[in-house]
């Protein structure tokens, strides 16, 4: 199977609670490596999005060694590419400040990497695409009913003058996620996301009449839930947490949503490809940084079905 992936690259600098700092590649790079990782050597993976003119030549060098990953698709930009400070308190909180932000990857870079099984798209700052550009996205690949899985992430997030980011509601939310197969975000973006602010069912009830066919709330360790729609009856299941040590939790939302859309893409079954990702994702917690993803090779698949 072929499988596109969207979304802008950071250099993160993870900021503990006990003071010591990790650095490493994050961003989309969470969302490219964890599928090169789990999917099978039979598959391809394009990942396209812009990187920084010191970056460049690193970032294909690293993809180069996965060999389900063409990376033609990745581009040269002016200037750097978007760093990210991550700082997390002792209770979970954490404050983010991204500084060179890319400009959104436009249509034509990601034209040629259309004709595929799926598309991932990560909006890891929030400006990764426009709406224009997910429209033409969208009526592309429409007539071949290419499923798209919608990480909402930092679509809820502006930026202040001082590089950190604040959530702000999104009041074109709908347009954002209309005819997208799968949506996901994390309980903060859920909340943050509408004007409303509704509580998590009512906001799935409006989120699903959009055509989008499951709706992912994750919760970190506490696992995840999915909402689906069956005869205009609204179904919820929670997927119950793993505990696995977590180290950091920087990426776990990219690494599940990788997971998820490669396991759903096999199998077509929601449920079992929720429960699959949060055992990735559970795995990508005990990992600092992006440095061990290739730890996540264990979860590989060895046939059409994946694990």
């Amino acid at each position: 199977m072929k499988f596109t992936v969207i979304g802008h690259l950071c250099l993160d600098v993870i900021h503990h609670p006990d003071g010591t700092e990790t650095k490493s590649y994050g961003g989309i790079y969470f969302a490219v490596a964890a599928l090169a990782n789990i999917a099978s050597k039979d598959d391809v993976i394009y990942p396209v999005f812009g990187a920084g003119e010191g970056e460049f030549e690193t970032v294909k060098q690293i993809f180069s060694r996965y060999s389900n990953v063409d990376s033609e698709g990745v581009y040269q930009i002016a200037g750097e590419t978007n760093h990210v400070h991550l700082f997390y308190g002792d209770k979970g909180t954490r404050t983010e400040c991204s500084k060179h932000i890319a400009p959104p990857i436009p249509f034509p870079r990601i034209e040629p990497y259309l004709s595929v099984h799926g598309i991932l798209l990560n909006m890891i700052s929030g400006t990764d695409i426009t709406l224009d550009t997910l429209d033409q996205i969208r009526l592309s690949v429409r007539s071949k009913n290419t499923p798209i899985h919608l990480d909402v992430h930092s679509l809820t997030l502006g930026v202040n003058s001082d590089a950190t980011r604040f959530r702000r509601a999104v009041s074109e939310w709908r347009r954002w996620c209309f005819m997208i197969n799968s949506v996901q975000m994390n309980e903060e973006e859920a909340a943050g996301l509408t004007i409303e602010k509704y509580d998590e069912e009512s906001f799935a009830k409006q989120m699903l009449p959009l055509m989008v066919n499951a709706l992912f709330i994750t919760r970190g360790a506490r696992g995840a839930t999915v909402f689906q729609q069956e005869h205009k009856h609204l179904i919820r299941k929670d997927i119950p947490g793993i505990a696995a040590g977590s180290t950091d939790p920087t990426g776990c939302g990219d690494v599940f949503g990788s997971a998820f859309f490669y396991q759903y893409c096999r199998t077509k079954n929601f449920d079992r490809a929720a429960e699959f990702a949060n055992q990735v994702a559970a795995a990508n917690s005990t990992f600092a940084g992006s440095g061990s993803i290739d730890e996540l090779s264990r979860f590989k698949a060895s046939n059409g079905n994946g694990k």
